[in-house]
C-alpha cells in the first residue's frame, strides 16, 4: 500500500497493515457509551447544532458491520450497493453488517452472520484485526465495526433483496485524508455535514465514510 505522503505512514503491503491494526485496534468490543450521550465518533460529530434537539429522545439499537480489508498486492476494502428497494438507505454503499440479534453473542458474531447473509462470506473465511469505536448514527444506531482480513476474490453469493453488488476500493485511496471531503445537504431545513469519499462512479458517504475516517484516525494516523 503506497499511501500518500500527508498521512506520514510508510507504504504497507497487507500483513503489514494487519499487524498495525492489531496493535491499534480494540481486542475486545469498546464500550457503546451512555445512552443520554453522544461519544466520538458519530453522525453527531460534524452537526452538533443540528441535532441537539434530536439526542435526548433517540434510542440506540446495537448494531456491527464487517470492515473487509482484501489481502491484495494492494490492499483494498470490500463493499456493498445495497438495492433501491430497500425501505432505508436505499442503493446507498454500505459495509456489510446489520442489527444484533438476540443469539449474537459479540458484534463479531453480528458482523459475520450479516456477511454471510447478505454477500455470502463464509466466518471462516475472516481473520478478525480488531474492532474500532463504536459509532453513533442519526438513525438510532449504535455500529460496532469489526476490522478483518480476508483472501482475495473469494465466492461470493448476493442476497439480491438487500445487496445488488459488490466491489472493492483501494485501501491507499480510502486511507488517504486528501480524499476525506466534508460535504452538505439540507435535512430537515437545516443543513447537515458528512464525509464523503467519491471513488470513480461510487458515493462512498454517510455512516460508510464516517468508519472509514475512523479507521484512518485509528490504525493510519500517526
Amino acid at each position: 500500500m503506497n499511501l500518500n505522503t500527508a498521512t506520514g505512514v510508510t507504504p504497507m503491503t497487507a500483513p503489514a497493515f494487519a499487524a498495525r491494526a492489531r496493535h491499534r485496534l480494540y481486542a475486545t468490543p469498546p464500550p457503546a457509551g451512555a445512552q443520554d450521550g453522544i461519544t466520538h465518533p458519530s453522525d453527531f460529530d460534524l452537526n452538533p447544532a443540528h441535532w441537539v434537539d434530536l439526542i435526548p429522545g433517540l434510542t440506540f439499537r446495537p448494531a456491527a458491520v464487517l470492515i473487509a480489508i482484501v489481502a491484495r498486492p494492494q490492499p483494498s476494502v470490500l463493499l456493498t450497493q445495497r438495492t433501491n428497494t430497500l425501505p432505508k438507505h436505499a442503493g446507498q454503499i454500505s459495509f456489510p453488517g446489520g442489527t444484533s440479534d438476540p443469539a449474537d453473542t459479540t458484534p463479531l458474531a453480528t458482523a459475520l452472520r450479516e456477511a454471510h447473509e447478505e454477500i455470502g462470506l463464509i466466518p471462516d473465511y475472516v481473520e478478525p484485526l480488531g474492532y474500532l469505536d463504536a459509532y453513533r448514527s442519526g438513525t438510532g444506531f449504535v455500529i460496532t465495526p469489526v476490522v478483518g482480513m480476508i483472501e482475495p476474490d473469494l465466492p461470493l453469493t448476493l442476497n439480491l433483496h438487500e445487496v445488488q453488488s459488490t466491489f472493492e476500493v483501494p485501501l491507499e485511496f480510502l486511507m488517504d485524508p486528501n480524499n476525506h471531503r466534508v460535504e452538505t445537504r439540507d435535512v430537515g431545513g437545516r443543513g447537515r455535514q458528512f464525509y464523503a469519499m467519491p471513488y470513480q462512479d461510487r458515493y462512498i458517504w454517510g455512516i460508510t465514510a464516517g468508519i472509514l475516517r475512523n479507521l484512518y484516525e485509528r490504525v493510519v494516523r500517526p
